[in-house]
């Protein structure tokens, strides 16, 4: 009866089987995650850059007449210099995404990730589809003057219906997907912080 009275407690809590989270597979899934947003930015630079600079060539080579043509393309190309400015912000916070971090400090570099994302998927998109926008149409006004008018609304109709589309479909998808990214990290580092503090 006396060796029942004595039983260590803590001996036994220790050798409770806990389902710990598996830290390797979270740092893996962090680093895929850096890994693809710095490509994304990458990526968007050199084609937006790139885009810019087939433009102004456009600009320079055909010399438009009409100055909405002019004003057109300075929309167009200060949508996309606005937005890599923003953009390439993220770039710092990508790359203080180190190994050597604690799961806290992963946890905020996530969520001031998550917020300039927010950001740019809100505010800064609309910004950019409504200088986007005009200057098309603008740029387009000098070629459509010279259509008849049932080529000319069948060409603004196109452009604006493809507009449309991105703004309205593709942009909730991209922007969906993101978020699901960001919150499903967040919450399992979230979830490994309050395993280890409790």
């Amino acid at each position: 009866m006396d060796n029942d009275n004595n039983i260590d407690f803590k001996d036994l809590w220790k050798k409770q089987s806990v389902s710990q989270p598996d830290i390797t597979d979270l740092l893996a899934r962090i680093n895929k995650f850096k890994k693809t947003g710095l490509r994304c930015l990458w990526l968007t630079n050199i084609l937006l850059l790139g885009t810019s600079a087939f433009i102004a060539f456009v600009w320079f080579y055909y010399q438009p007449q009409f100055i909405s043509t002019k004003i057109g393309i300075v929309l167009v190309i200060l949508a996309m210099v606005i937005y890599l400015m923003v953009y390439n912000k993220l770039l710092g916070n990508y790359k203080n995404i180190e190994a050597n971090q604690t799961n806290q400090e992963y946890l905020q570099n996530l969520i001031v990730i998550k917020k300039k994302q927010n950001f740019m998927q809100t505010k800064l998109m609309a910004l950019y589809f409504v200088l986007l926008t005009i200057g098309i149409c603008l740029y387009m006004y000098e070629y459509a003057s010279r259509m008849t008018a049932w080529m000319a609304i069948l060409t603004y109709g196109i452009t604006l219906l493809w507009m449309l589309f991105n703004w309205l479909y593709i942009h909730p998808k991209q922007t969906k997907k993101q978020q699901e990214k960001i919150n499903s990290l967040i919450e399992k580092f979230e979830e490994v912080n309050h395993q280890l503090e409790s």
